[in-house]
């Protein structure tokens, strides 16, 4: 029995040994890639922009990259009533109630930012900054007169001028300059790298040192460069991210009620059914994850968004076709969550989604109905410190549905996170209702008749199919646009 055990501790230190040399060779060999990784340049510029110049010394992740004109066919108005048909009436008298729709691939940004209805003569530099791999360079040539500069006039001419005389390739005459290689990579180096300063200024405010950053850090910042929540600081319109108290919609809003309103920043626009300031969120991704349960977990948004994946026979690349992780669930989902199937897991993220969606709906419904409800204290004389505060709940119950309908994931960032937000906004909302009906109780309103009217205008939006003419049936006679009146 003694000799067995000394025979099996000999080959236990044997296996051990054993085990610390396979593991030397393989650090050595580690170590001596990422030396060969860290001495390695390409051709390119350090200031080349186009995407297209990336083509040769990287054709599989240029492959990968075209993926993204996928979809080709026109864009889908999220107007329609399957998707958000509340949207003309929320969005009243702002850009976003004239045009908005669906997300396309980065390579379309440009593209879709010039032929939005939105963007017009009023629109500035600021508009094109996460859409193009020019805005680097614009921002040096231009310094801090670029962000509020006319957006047709000056910045479209100037970004267009930038890719002249190259070969478009399939990218199509705007595809070659937008969201592309250089905005993530040191083109010489290729190493991951932070391009917009809205973002380092951001992380600064923050004590965070984006420089310090780990590479796996640095996997999910480059995506936050734009997939944030921002606004445009008032003196010179340089885009600004709300996020001196905290990513969560309560610190956001905290910051817009603080250090927006001291710096000037009062909102976004007025809305034209209830008179209220309002504040529009844009596409907070980087916030929702980062505190929900993959960002807590260190799972980088380039884990789920650019997995691993096998091309040209056996060559293993990161994939540079930025979408849904449902579109390759077994390299990105199941290589954490080996222990379910791919059915499993996509049947538990589109629960997660189909719920809240059907809380999103839930919860724009009772904005909408603030937003007339507090028309209605307008035109029925109410007092003004009351309609003050209404408006108030309306700010913040739209800005906390908003900041979840307009993160690309349905909820699945952040499930706990979205829900909770948008319990928030429906207690907002449904107390600017609670004082519209305790003054226009006093008033001696028909509440039958505020219904009425206001279930057939809603239902006159939903049946105008022309998604660009919904907005121009969102007030009449009963529930005029309060602006106006205040003009008259």
């Amino acid at each position: 029995m003694v000799k067995i055990m000394s025979f099996l501790s000999k080959k236990k230190v044997g296996f051990f040994i054993s085990m610390l040399l396979s593991l030397a060779i393989i650090s050595a060999c580690a170590n001596s890639e990422a030396a060969e990784e860290e001495d390695k340049t390409t051709g390119l510029s350090p200031d080349e922009i186009l995407n297209t110049a990336f083509k040769e010394e990287f054709p599989l992740q240029y492959e990968s990259y075209l993926k993204n004109m996928s979809p080709e066919d026109e864009n889908t108005s999220k107007f329609v009533e399957e998707i958000e048909p509340n949207l003309p009436i929320l969005f009243l008298n702002y850009g976003f109630s004239l045009e908005y729709n669906l997300t396309r691939g980065h390579t379309y940004a440009i593209e879709d930012v010039i032929d939005i209805v939105r963007t017009n003569e009023d629109s500035i530099g600021s508009c094109m900054t996460c859409k193009s791999t020019a805005v680097p360079v614009l921002i040096d040539e231009m310094g801090d007169d670029y962000w509020g500069a006319s957006f047709e006039d000056e910045i479209v001419p100037r970004t267009m001028a930038l890719g002249e005389g190259h070969e478009v390739d399939e990218l199509g005459a705007s595809g070659h300059l937008a969201i592309g290689c250089s905005d993530c990579h040191d083109p010489v180096t290729m190493e991951l790298r932070i391009t917009r300063p809205s973002f380092t200024n951001a992380m600064e405010r923050r004590g965070i040192d984006v420089t310090e950053a780990s590479k796996n850090d640095m996997r999910s910042y480059v995506c936050a460069q734009c997939h944030v929540e921002y606004y445009f600081e008032p003196e010179n319109k340089k885009v600004t991210f709300p996020w001196d108290n905290g990513l969560k919609p309560e610190d956001m809003f905290e910051y817009f009620e603080n250090q927006g309103l001291e710096e000037g920043f009062d909102y976004d626009w007025i809305h034209s059914i209830s008179g209220a300031p309002m504040l529009k969120a844009q596409h907070p991704e980087f916030e929702q994850w980062s505190y929900g349960p993959h960002g807590e977990a260190g799972v980088s948004c380039s884990d789920c968004h650019m997995p691993y994946e096998r091309v040209d026979g056996a060559k293993k690349i990161t994939s540079h076709h930025w979408g849904s992780p449902m579109d390759n669930v077994e390299q990105t989902c199941r290589t954490c969550h080996s222990d379910k199937s791919e059915s499993e897991l996509v049947e538990r993220v589109e629960n997660i989604q189909e719920s809240h969606l059907d809380a999103m709906h839930e919860t724009q419904e009772h904005s909408v109905r603030a937003h007339y409800y507090v028309n209605r204290m307008i035109t029925a004389g109410a007092p003004e410190d009351r309609i003050e505060e209404a408006q108030w709940y309306i700010r913040k119950g739209q800005l906390f549905w908003d900041i979840i309908a307009a993160e690309n994931s349905d909820g699945f960032h952040n499930p706990q996170g979205g829900m909770d937000s948008m319990r928030t906004s429906s207690d907002a909302s449904n107390q600017a209702i609670r004082i519209a009906i305790e003054e226009l109780t006093k008033l001696e309103i028909d509440f039958d008749e505020l219904e009425e009217e206001m279930e057939n205008i809603i239902q006159t939006v939903y049946k105008e199919e022309d998604p660009f003419l919904k907005h121009t049936h969102a007030t009449n006679d009963y529930f005029p646009n309060v602006l106006e009146l205040e003009e008259q």
